[in-house]
């Protein structure tokens, strides 16, 4: 039995309209003790129009919608109220309502009871937070196809594999005087192992790219002062976002800056010129530039394409190595020569194309990757790896010849793997960790 809750679902701010949303076994009759019209004999999703009460006097005139089990996101009995917009009218509601029987929900709640009865699985419910916080239409529509349950597909056909693979097994260990059984010997074994691990491999890669698009890229711009990274970031913006100047050191802390280049978010970090400097201000700067080359998952190493490397370029080379990294040649446009194997940009005339290009292609991202569901959080990724490591950890016991049911205890903490994505298995541990991550009322 799961007592009920109450929220608000819209956010708390002033606006035309409020939404309170209730979920709960006795949610209809808590609702009709402060309704104008009774609940408790509704059996279908139905809307009325009536009043809000408070021992007989008006808090405010609504629109309800009631929801009947199991048909509802929840699963469960649902009212959401539809109020004027203002947060005294919805907290007095609010007030009722626990006043009446409800409690306040807790973060994620209506869509871990959603996943609890089964309405939606792990991955589906993981989307739901992922739609909310998506920041390109590219992202929100891969979250879309993973809400759907198009990327839960995924894991079907290798689920099945498994499970067909373990009780062919143990089929084989109870009853090996039956001679019509198929043999689940090592041969067997390595088959399904290479055929599986070949599918996973494809998952997790695919998994990785769609990782990419709903997380973005964090981009460090480094290379040593007037070489043009602060005009590359601000034609990357197309703001005035940094100062530019020709004075060293001008940029002295890290600025940041967010831009959707194809569908791909690039949170761009412009760092301060990497040099050695007796200037203790522009040194904090400095040290903070390596800082930002740590945490980059790309580092965009710009020179001075109308001058010859210098030891600081050397130096800011050696610093970028130790990431994923894109040289670039700035200042194209001083140039009547170029080189044809050096990526030339012109900042100042907003000649980027070459690098935009560079960048996509360096993360390997194409169409397919925006309209194809994927496995694409680092939860869902991690159990695929590790899924993967124990079906070549049964392929390597069957190739030395261990005993089957030795072997089949790797397959089995794969098939437990595949479980886990879609959360059948131990539910209510992962929604604690899943859950507590969503906003009050979804």
């Amino acid at each position: 039995m799961f007592e009920t809750i109450v929220s608000l679902a819209t956010p708390p701010f002033k606006s035309a309209l409020a939404i309170i949303r209730l979920s709960g076994v006795d949610c209809f009759d808590i609702v009709t003790k402060c309704f104008s019209k009774d609940l408790t004999k509704i059996n279908k999703r139905e809307a009325l129009v009536g009043k809000i009460l408070d021992d007989g006097k008006t808090v405010d005139e609504v629109v309800l919608i009631a929801y009947k089990g199991p048909k509802s996101f929840t699963g469960e009995d649902m009212v959401e109220i539809i109020c004027h917009g203002s947060i005294l009218i919805a907290n007095q509601i609010i007030s009722l309502l626990v006043n009446h029987g409800a409690r306040l929900a807790q973060r994620g709640e209506y869509s871990s009871r959603a996943f609890l009865h089964q309405k939606v699985d792990l991955v589906q419910a993981e989307a739901i937070n992922d739609v909310i916080n998506a920041s390109t239409i590219e992202a929100k529509n891969l979250s879309l196809l993973s809400l759907s349950g198009d990327t839960s597909k995924l894991i079907v056909p290798l689920k099945t594999k498994l499970a067909d693979l373990l009780s062919l097994i143990e089929v084989n260990i109870d009853y090996p005087e039956y001679e019509d059984i198929e043999i689940a010997n090592k041969e067997m074994v390595i088959k399904y192992s290479d055929e599986l691990c070949e599918v996973i491999d494809k998952l997790i890669s695919e998994g990785k790219k769609g990782q990419i698009v709903k997380d973005g890229v964090k981009v460090a711009i480094v290379g040593k002062p007037n070489v043009g990274k602060s005009s590359l970031l601000n034609a990357l913006m197309g703001v005035d976002k940094a100062i530019v100047s020709d004075i060293y050191g001008t940029t002295r802390d890290v600025v940041e800056g967010e831009i959707n280049l194809n569908g791909l978010t690039l949170h761009l970090l412009d760092t301060a010129g990497l040099r050695d400097t007796s200037d203790k201000i522009e040194s904090i700067g400095i040290n903070k530039s390596k800082e930002s080359i740590e945490k980059a998952d790309l580092v965009i190493l710009v020179f001075d394409g109308s001058k010859p490397l210098d030891d600081d370029d050397k130096k800011a080379l050696e610093l970028a190595k130790t990431k994923k990294y894109i040289i670039v040649y700035n200042k194209a446009d001083l140039l009547k020569e170029k080189d044809d194997d050096k990526l030339y940009i012109s900042a100042l005339n907003n000649d980027l194309e070459p690098l935009k290009k560079q960048i996509m292609n360096l993360f390997g991202l194409d169409e397919t990757v925006f309209t194809h569901p994927s496995l694409n959080n680092a939860r869902q990724i991690g159990l695929l790896k590790h899924a993967r490591m124990q079906l070549k950890q049964a392929k390597d016991d069957a190739s030395n010849d261990l005993p089957i049911d030795l072997v089949s205890s790797s397959i089995y903490v794969a098939y437990k793997d595949m479980l886990d994505i879609l959360g059948e298995d131990n539910k209510i541990d992962i929604s604690k960790e899943i859950f507590s991550r969503f906003c009050v009322g979804k």
